[in-house]
Parts: C-alpha cells; structure tokens; sequence
C-alpha cells in the first residue's frame, strides 16, 4: 500500500478509536499508539527519466518499413535528442523545418518562436517520414495520423504518450514511467553528466525561470556524494 493510503487508513483507525474513547470504551493509550506514517516526499517532484540504453532500445524499436515506424521514430528521436515536449511536436508545421540552415522553429504561446538546431539523426529520420512515410495530405502539420481522417494529430491528446507506451512494450523494457517527459528528463540529466551547466540545460530545454532548472542539480549523485558528510565511526 502507498503512503498516501496508509495515512488514510492510519488516520481512520485513529479517529474510531479517539471516538471509542470518548465513549469509555478504550483506554486512551490506544489511540496514542496508532503510530504516523511517513511519506517523504521533494518540491518539485524529482525528474523521472529514462535511461539511454531504454531510449535507443525504444527508437531502434520502430519498424522502419512501415509509415507508423517511420513516423514514430521521428518523433522518439525529436523527445530523445532536442528534448520537445509533446505538444510542441504536435504543433510542427512543414514550414518550421529549414533544411538549408539546419534549423527547426518552435511556436509557443504568445507567438513566441524559438530556433533549434536540427542534429543530423533527428532531421533523417524526419525527412524519410516526409519520403516514404507521410501520407498525402493537404494539411501542412509535420505528423499526420495514420488512420482516416488524414490530419494532424489531435491537439491535446495523448498520442505521443501512446507512441512512447508502444515504443517501451515493443522493446520490452520494463521502464517505471510511460510518459513522454521522461525523454526530455533524460536529455537534461545527460547533459549534466557531461559538463553542462545548469543555464545551459535550461536554454536547451527552453525554460523561463532558471528555478525550473535546478531540480536537475538533485539528481546527478556523483557530485552529490561529494558533499555528503562521512559516518560516524567510517564505513562498515
């Protein structure tokens, strides 16, 4: 049972018994030894990410003879490598693609855009969806649906959560999280490994407030056990 349910059930004993007491049924003690359950808990939540050798396991997953194949590892490598969030990959139109320049432009809100260089993986795999995959459509969003209607993917669904949930089960990988994020997680947390600052990372992942960035300083435990303080009478 989960934290927050123990405490549910912890504090429903509780309270019978304080009410038993009240009643002279039950000594006092009784509700005393009830003990309180602990429920550790970080703000913000630390990020959840999924480790490289799951990524590559479900990007290689794809099936690459099939338009669905095509498309999704497009999309994986977009979350794995440039770390978009799932309602910007949505949003992608043909337009925000400059092949010549190597850049891909982001829409935000407020008709803020944003420019990010294109890697050279990322931009094949999107350029063999466009070749071989992309079913013919008069609708200028990069991902289409691979079923009719023939269109865009549906804003505000979560159909890059599915692919990511198909992606995980096809490779077989027994990962704790299915959510998209966690490719994002990933990218930051690599980033970290390798040297990058903080402010780098928060460029890279676009964020506003570099108080959304820290909670990455909490998860690399190499420099993290650098400050921890020796126990007591050394290690056994």
């Amino acid at each position: 049972m989960h934290a927050p349910a123990l405490k549910c059930v912890t504090n429903a004993l509780r309270s019978l018994l304080r009410y038993a007491q009240f009643r002279g049924e039950v000594p006092a003690a009784l509700a005393a030894a009830v003990p309180s359950v602990s429920a550790w808990s970080t703000t913000p939540a630390l990020p959840k990410a999924i480790s490289p050798e799951h990524a590559r396991l479900a990007i290689d997953s794809c099936d690459l003879r099939t338009h669905v194949g095509l498309r999704d590892r497009a999309v994986l490598l977009l979350l794995a490598r440039l770390g978009l969030r799932a309602h910007e990959i949505v949003a992608l139109q043909l337009g925000d693609l400059d092949w010549h320049r190597g850049h891909i432009r982001l829409r935000g809100k407020g008709g803020r855009e944003q420019l990010l260089p294109l890697p050279t993986e990322v931009g094949a795999a999107i350029a063999a969806y466009l070749q071989k995959g992309r079913p013919a459509s008069h609708d200028r969003h990069v991902f289409l649906r691979s079923q009719a209607p023939i269109r865009g993917l549906i804003v505000g669904s979560d159909v890059v959560g599915s692919i990511v949930r198909s992606a995980l089960e096809r490779a077989r990988v027994d990962a704790p999280h299915r959510g998209s994020h966690q490719f994002r997680h990933a990218l930051a947390v690599n980033m970290l490994q390798h040297g990058a600052s903080l402010e780098e990372i928060g460029e890279v992942l676009r964020h506003r407030s570099p108080q959304t960035t820290s909670i990455y300083a909490r998860v690399d435990i190499s420099a993290l056990r650098s400050l921890a303080l020796p126990w007591p009478g050394g290690a056994r």
